[in-house]
């Protein structure tokens, strides 16, 4: 159901079609602010076309009413999440970089174990998962490495700022051809088809399901709320969205989770070059932290 329209914002701004000038720097301050994103001048058509759908949702008639609504206080409490939700672009894959996890299971893994000699579960947090294709890709590699190596045993974290996607990351269902890149043993394992006549979807079994905690995190908070330390943390592709100060703030964060000798994979297009971090590099886009403090 949408919100009561003012009566003297519909006559006012009907025929407004695009986001003024002063309005997209509110914007965009807001969402540097609030979420670590710089949003540049060339993204302001991107930016309408995102909200567009929210007047929509709101029956709200123009981007200037949106704006006046989002700076209100009932705005901020109620649009500013949906706000970043529009904001934040989505794109993952189910074994991206698949070189990665290669690493993880003939290196990390074995390392990891060694050094907590089976006295603990191993905890690995997929940051920015977006709609779930990471972790589940981390949980499948990680279970079948359960079955192989007696005694190991294993959690997944997964969050992201976005909401929306973690509705869909926690349902775990997925078009057929969002799944080629798995491997058809583990298809066989670990996904489910349909049995809607017609449908090609899959769903992640609850088995794997039952081995991710979701949970909305944003970077810019002062304080993730982890209880624990974290052995490797997938944060891939993620950080091209920032500015160079933004990713020293988030990467400083993600680096005191991690346990001394704990491992950071980053995206193949990122890298950690001058930034001031307790890491070393292990290998392409992966770096271990080098300190016990």
């Amino acid at each position: 159901m949408g919100r009561a329209i003012p009566p003297h914002f519909s006559a006012m701004h009907d025929r407004e079609e695009f986001i003024s000038s002063r309005d997209y720097s509110r914007l965009r301050e807001l969402v540097y602010d609030e979420a670590g994103i710089n949003l540049g001048s060339e993204r302001k058509t991107m930016l309408e076309g995102r909200i567009r759908r929210r007047l929509k949702d709101l029956a709200i008639h123009s981007y200037r009413e949106y704006c006046d609504y989002l700076f209100s206080g009932e705005g901020l409490r109620e649009e500013l999440v949906h706000l970043i939700d529009v904001v934040t672009t989505n794109k993952t894959d189910f074994f991206r970089e698949p070189r990665h996890f290669d690493f993880l299971v003939e290196k990390v893994l074995p390392a990891l174990t060694a050094s907590t000699a089976g006295k603990r579960s191993l905890l690995v947090w997929s940051a920015g998962c977006s709609t779930g294709e990471e972790p589940y890709t981390l949980a499948m590699i990680l279970n079948e490495y359960a079955f192989a190596h007696a005694g190991f045993s294993f959690r997944v974290l997964a969050t992201d700022v976005s909401t929306t996607v973690l509705e869909k990351a926690s349902l775990g269902i997925y078009p057929s051809e969002i799944v080629r890149p798995v491997p058809a043993a583990l298809k066989l394992k670990y996904l489910m088809r349909s049995r809607e006549p017609g449908a090609s979807r899959v769903r992640v079994v609850p088995e794997l399901r039952r081995l991710i905690e979701f949970r909305r995190l944003n970077f810019m908070e002062s304080n993730y709320g982890l209880t624990e330390k974290v052995d490797a943390v997938f944060c891939r592709n993620v950080l091209i969205y920032f500015d160079r100060p933004t990713q020293q703030r988030i990467l400083g964060k993600l680096t005191h989770y991690l346990v001394p000798g704990g491992y950071l994979f980053v995206g193949h297009s990122e890298t950690l070059h001058e930034l001031d971090l307790p890491l070393t590099q292990v290998a392409p886009a992966l770096y271990r932290r080098i300190d016990a403090s």
